[in-house]
């Protein structure tokens, strides 16, 4: 079950279990001139860090990451 940008899956108690926050990767893999991926809008530091990240964390990268397609992009 998806919620937002969480994934949650219910336990055989029938509680809501909070799953890892997925990539936005997009397949898209090119930095441009600032470090920033023309697919995914994560920086290259953020996107080698992904793995090592917490569901907050991620959530904070991904918040950046729409920040940045904002700005490259007046109509998102």
């Amino acid at each position: 079950m998806t919620v937002g940008s969480k994934v949650l899956s219910v336990s055989a108690s029938g509680d809501a279990e909070e799953g890892p926050v997925v990539s936005p990767c997009v397949s898209i893999c090119a930095l441009d001139g600032d470090e920033i991926c023309t697919g995914c809008h994560r920086s290259g530091e953020e996107i080698r860090q992904w793995i090592l990240l917490d569901n907050t964390e991620r959530r904070a990268v991904l918040n950046k990451a729409r920040e940045r397609s904002k700005v490259g992009n007046p109509f998102v």
